[in-house]
């Protein structure tokens, strides 16, 4: 690593744009390491918890025409993902996040298609602030309209996730045609004027380059409520468009979050178990991530699949690897959850 990009952390001067993309252009993890252990060392003097999310899948029935070219989520699109349709019940849904709640677990993202003008994330604010403790993360996209927001915030809704997942707007097209980027910058501009927190994130390895990504990230910076920034890294499903397509690297996901912490310090970063893979949560967090989501409990009542891949990280395994991280979870302090299992990380080349 270079040891001005080193020096510039360590005392705390300001970054210029060639510094991250210095570290985009690194080759190894072991160009990456000392950084690295700079910024768990953080991690770890901050006694900060790891905060941990959940999820609550809420339809796969998708309006969006033609689907989006990598969506292994909607009705139809993947043998692989949701292939089947499905629209989960308010009984379900409250079903579910009870035993959310009750596994210790202190935050749920509930998600859903498109098509709805936002009232299916309406109801399902209502269920699980009207009958759980939950944090609460609504993400249906742009599938929203000031008045869904409006009463989205009346229950106390704590997070809006609208994921631009790319600024090219060319690339943006080819991955979903059938939506428009104006369309999720205004609804995230909606979520930042009405003063709830903002959660929006980049997908990375389907084709953008570093500059992309860093222009990703300085466009961020016009939301005043902006408070988590997710890192998905492309999975490819059978069957779609970009079936084909490799799938993003390990390495480049954790460039991306070395870059992100650097570049907004005190931000959440989340990493979704099914994009960086169950095994490899631990390399994010030594990178600065602070949210791990889709993390799936053992009494979760439903089968679940993951958004990018249908792999999710189990509720045990995820807390072991934060603690043997020397990192401490968020947990619910009226259900608490300890878990003596201990498994081993994968590499990363």
């Amino acid at each position: 690593m270079n040891e001005k990009i080193l020096k510039k952390v360590e005392s705390g001067r300001r970054f210029a744009p060639d510094d991250y993309l210095n570290i985009f252009s690194s080759s190894s993890y072991a160009e990456l390491e000392p950084l690295i252990n700079v910024i768990y060392d953080r991690q770890k003097s901050g006694h900060s918890p790891i905060k941990l999310t959940s999820t609550i899948h809420l339809t796969n029935q998708c309006h969006v025409t033609p689907k989006c070219t990598y969506c292994g989520f909607a009705a139809g699109t993947s043998e692989n993902g949701y292939y089947t349709p499905f629209h989960k019940t308010d009984s379900e849904i409250e079903t579910i996040a009870k035993a959310i709640e009750l596994s210790g677990i202190p935050r749920v993202s509930c998600s859903g298609a498109h098509g709805y003008g936002g009232e299916q994330a309406v109801s399902a604010a209502r269920i699980v602030k009207n009958t759980t403790s939950l944090e609460l993360l609504i993400n249906v996209g742009a599938d929203l309209t000031r008045e869904s927001l409006e009463k989205i915030s009346r229950y106390n809704t704590d997070t809006i996730c609208c994921n631009l997942e790319t600024v090219n707007e060319q690339l943006f097209h080819k991955l979903k045609p059938g939506e428009n980027l104006a369309n999720r910058i205004h609804v995230c501009q909606m979520t930042d004027d009405i003063g709830l927190e903002l959660s929006s994130g980049l997908l990375i390895g389907v084709g953008e380059s570093h500059q992309d990504r860093l222009n990703h990230l300085q466009f961020l910076k016009r939301y005043k409520n902006l408070g988590e920034i997710p890192i998905m890294g492309f999975n490819p499903y059978p069957g779609t468009p970009m079936a084909n397509h490799p799938p993003c690297s390990l390495l480049e996901q954790i460039k991306t979050i070395l870059v992100v912490r650097l570049m907004y310090p005190d931000i959440r970063i989340t990493v979704p178990t099914p994009t960086i893979g169950p095994k490899n949560v631990s390399y994010s967090l030594k990178a600065g991530a602070t949210n791990v989501a889709t993390v799936i409990p053992e009494n979760y009542p439903v089968d679940v699949k993951g958004v990018g891949s249908p792999v999710c990280g189990n509720l045990s395994d995820v807390l072991t690897t934060i603690y043997n991280l020397g990192l401490s979870p968020q947990l619910n302090p009226n259900f608490p959850y300890q878990t003596q299992k201990f498994t081993d990380g994968a590499s990363v080349q």
